[in-house]
């Protein structure tokens, strides 16, 4: 499954979680802190679409052709694209797509995600993740199925 990204660029605002966090207001969330960015995904049932957001807290993501995830430690897998954007200020990363399954798949399943583009690399342990992204999935009704 590949990402697909708009051209709309949306920088994100600092968020207070420690652990994976699944929110259902204003619309469905899912967000992390790791160690050198903030991790979230929203899910908009009004488009539908998901979004992956990766803010890091210093540095600045590059112009680069693409951008990879890769999963490790139980359901390994590596997904990219080449249709992410970046925000004007190159901290955030986002990539969009109608289904995200084997996001989500990576993220409940593994141990850790390493996601880079170009030269930059952000590490995010995924120990804790699995009921936050079940509770994202659960979140609203009629999010479609993505596995």
């Amino acid at each position: 499954e590949r990402l697909r990204a708009a051209g709309i660029e949306v920088a994100l605002l600092p968020l207070p979680a420690a652990a994976w966090e699944g929110e259902p207001d204003p619309m469905c969330t899912l967000t992390h802190q790791a160690e050198d960015a903030e991790i979230a995904i929203t899910y908009d049932s009004a488009v539908p679409q998901y979004t992956l957001f990766i803010t890091l807290r210093s540095g600045e993501w590059p112009d680069a052709a693409g951008f990879q995830m890769i999963f490790g430690g139980g359901r390994d897998v590596t997904i990219g694209t080449t249709l992410h954007s970046l925000s004007a200020d190159s901290a955030t990363l986002t990539a969009r797509d109608s289904g995200f399954g084997n996001v989500l798949d990576g993220l409940e399943f593994n141990d850790t995600v390493v996601s880079t583009s170009g030269a930059t690399t952000v590490i995010a342990d995924l120990s804790d993740a699995a009921p936050a992204v079940q509770a994202f999935r659960a979140c609203p009704s009629d999010l479609p199925a993505t596995s």
